[in-house]
């Protein structure tokens, strides 16, 4: 069935406007973005074999972030248009769940850095590190990318980090990384990183507050199993 052939209140364009997008299904929706199906199938249906790439059951479209431009384009009626409009509509969704003004943001606790990085850091394939730069109040001053690793870990080095801290001129920083694996458990090198990074910071004048690891099951602070130890 094509699109034309389908009632008007049914067609995700229509009822989009009629009824807004809240009573769209997340294929409709998917649809808008492709726009167009084949001479064989509505984008609906086009759709619907996108959100199949999903291979662990669960409902929701955050596996869609890790989805490349081959992958989308390994179905029949996805060409490389359509598969770069869904990487960028899914890049936009990931910039969209960042916080507006993180420089306004006071780091009280552990959950504070999690409500900040969890969304953006959690489904990534790759070991990410990340510097959040405070200011003697514990507001955030700026959220720096360190490095990019594989999926397994990234290499760095204390100087690698501290340098960008001295630049801006600011006493305190907490460290961030993901796991791939998605368990938030530090590792042993997680633990004398950590120290290392500590024992540098400490050198220089600079306060390390913590050092939190996110995966896609959760979020663990390293200084406070260190207190529980």
């Amino acid at each position: 069935m094509k699109i034309k052939e389908i009632p008007i209140y049914e067609r995700p364009y229509e009822k989009l406007e009629m009824y807004g997008e809240k009573a769209l299904s997340n294929a409709e929706l998917i649809a808008i973005i492709i726009k167009s199906g084949t001479k064989e199938e509505t984008s609906v249906s086009l759709a619907q074999k996108i959100l199949k790439l999903e291979k662990n059951g669960e409902n929701n479209l955050s596996f869609l972030q890790n989805i490349s431009i081959k992958e989308f384009m390994s179905i029949k009626g996805i060409g490389k248009v359509k598969a770069i409009q869904l990487r960028a509509v899914c890049e936009l969704a990931r910039r969209i769940s960042r916080p507006l003004n993180t420089n306004q943001i006071k780091i009280n606790s552990p959950k504070d850095v999690a409500r900040i990085l969890t969304e953006e850091m959690k489904d990534e394939k790759r070991e990410i590190v990340k510097a959040i730069i405070l200011n003697s109040k514990n507001i955030v001053v700026k959220i720096i990318d360190i490095c990019f690793g594989g999926t397994n870990s990234a290499i760095v080095q204390p100087k690698d980090i501290l340098l960008e801290v001295i630049k801006l001129g600011e006493p305190k920083i907490i460290l961030v990384h993901n796991h791939p694996s998605g368990d938030p458990t530090p590792s042993k090198n997680d633990f004398e990183f950590t120290e290392r990074l500590q024992k540098a910071s400490k050198l220089i004048g600079i306060e390390m507050l913590d050092h939190i690891i996110i995966g896609k099951y959760g979020f663990n602070s390293i200084f406070e199993i260190k207190m529980l130890r």
